[in-house]
């Protein structure tokens, strides 16, 4: 599989993108939205330069990466002899069962159908299409060029030749896939997603503040991030779209979004991607991870 394609070009999908591209597959790259095409070809130009002043790659890496990119505000040309098409849209099941239908119409009966969701049931949108055996997840982590981990869901129907097919090929991309089964939230946010949400609870209820909160989280648990400015870096809307998918799925009180989340995402507070969360990021991001008053 050399030819992939992948529709949406926000963080994870440009992330995604960039990560294929810089393996040498020829990725083709849509959304609706040119202007955030040219964005996202803004940012994975941008992190190459970071990774050439890293000695990673090279000059000559970076314009290799940037020529296997095509980008496409059709998506009945971006899809045309994918092998594989990556769905990286918007946490949104309409907007996700929509894509797939549509997939499902327009890509060769070959062609395997990705998704990125992080929660959202693998079996669920296989339902909508004529190829379930050939539906699978492939979760990745952000920010996509750097994590390896990638969490590869089998769905109900999802075969072995597909998902051993993904699981190669996520090895080709540098990565560490780990096979998992079709529950909500999967394992990263099952395990994540309540204890960001328990961490909103000891905020909500005044046990401590965001600074004491997370560097109780850096400093004790030995967290590259605390829970709270990780929280704001997935995107508190995110967060929220999980733990809502989770607490159906369940039927689990425990997975209740707390109401100060609820709040804050009503309100436009969503994160960095907002400017503000638990966090205030009107001057840029937040480098230091400890404040300067638990730091001796």
């Amino acid at each position: 599989m050399k030819n992939i394609t992948v529709i949406g070009a926000g963080t994870m999908g440009n992330g995604i993108a960039h990560t294929f591209a810089q393996k040498n597959f020829k990725v083709s790259l849509v959304d609706i939205s040119a202007d955030s095409l040219t964005r996202a070809v803004s940012t994975i130009s941008k992190n190459l330069d970071r990774l050439i002043k890293k000695e990673k790659i090279t000059e000559a890496d970076k314009i290799s990466t940037l020529a296997n990119i095509t980008t496409y505000t059709d998506i009945n040309s971006a899809v045309e002899g994918a092998d594989l098409v990556v769905e990286a849209a918007t946490e949104n099941i309409d907007l996700k069962l929509k894509i797939f239908r549509q997939l499902d119409e327009i890509c060769d009966s070959i062609t395997i159908l990705a998704t990125n969701t992080s929660s959202i049931s693998i079996t669920k949108i296989a339902a909508v299409t004529n190829r379930p055996t050939k539906i699978i997840g492939m979760h990745f982590m952000n920010p996509v060029p750097l994590m390896k981990l990638v969490e590869v869901i089998r769905g109900y129907a999802t075969s072995n030749e597909v998902t051993n097919r993904v699981m190669e090929m996520s090895r080709n991309l540098g990565k560490f896939p780990v096979e998992v089964n079709d529950y909500p939230g999967f394992v990263a946010n099952r395990i994540l997603m309540p204890m960001i949400n328990e961490s909103i609870e000891t905020l909500f209820q005044g046990v401590a503040g965001v600074e004491e909160i997370d560097t109780v989280m850096i400093l004790g648990m030995a967290h590259p991030m605390g829970p709270l400015q990780l929280a704001d870096f997935i995107g508190l809307d995110v967060c929220l779209s999980i733990l809502e998918v989770m607490q159906d799925g369940f039927g689990n009180p425990k997975y209740a979004p707390n109401p100060l989340l609820v709040n804050m995402v009503m309100a436009g507070k969503l994160g960095i991607k907002s400017g503000e969360g638990f966090y205030d990021y009107s001057e840029g991001p937040r480098n230091k991870k400890v404040s300067a008053q638990f730091v001796k």
